[in-house]
């Protein structure tokens, strides 16, 4: 009966704290590999190169990406789950992205909506990407409960 209640207690106290991601297509980021985002490219993932990480999987476009990746994870998660960091700040709302449009800001990457006419990329830079990274923050606590 012990061991029941603290499976219990484990599987409460881990649900509260989960990360929500944005998974579309099965993994974060679309697919794409997160790493590569660092050396300002946005490339697809490969599924010989993949990694489960906090309940979620993510795709590499190398074993070496991979390798980067398992060993500091936490760096290359980007901000707000993979939602659009323009929307979280802007609306307090999880939107989808483009995997194409982002920007890595204090070393942390944000992924952004850009279709039918709207980049919200550049909305987050006319409008004041500090502000927003802040309102972000703030508004993923509440979404993220």
């Amino acid at each position: 009966m012990k061991h029941v209640i603290i499976l219990l207690v484990l599987i409460i106290s881990t649900s509260l704290y989960a990360q929500d991601y944005n998974t579309k297509k099965g993994f974060v980021a679309e697919g794409y590999d997160v790493v590569s985002y660092f050396n300002s490219t946005a490339v697809k993932g490969d599924k010989k190169f993949v990694a489960d990480y906090d309940g979620v999987q993510f795709k590499f476009s190398s074993k070496e990406n991979l390798e980067i990746f398992n060993t500091s994870p936490k760096k290359y998660v980007p901000a707000y789950g993979g939602y659009c960091a323009y929307a979280i700040g802007a609306k307090g709302e999880k939107v989808s992205i483009d995997p194409e449009t982002f920007e890595i800001r204090d070393g942390k990457l944000y992924l952004f909506y850009n279709s039918w006419g709207i980049n919200t990329l550049k909305l987050w830079q006319e409008e004041g990407a500090e502000d927003l990274k802040i309102k972000a923050d703030k508004n993923w606590l509440k979404i993220n409960k």
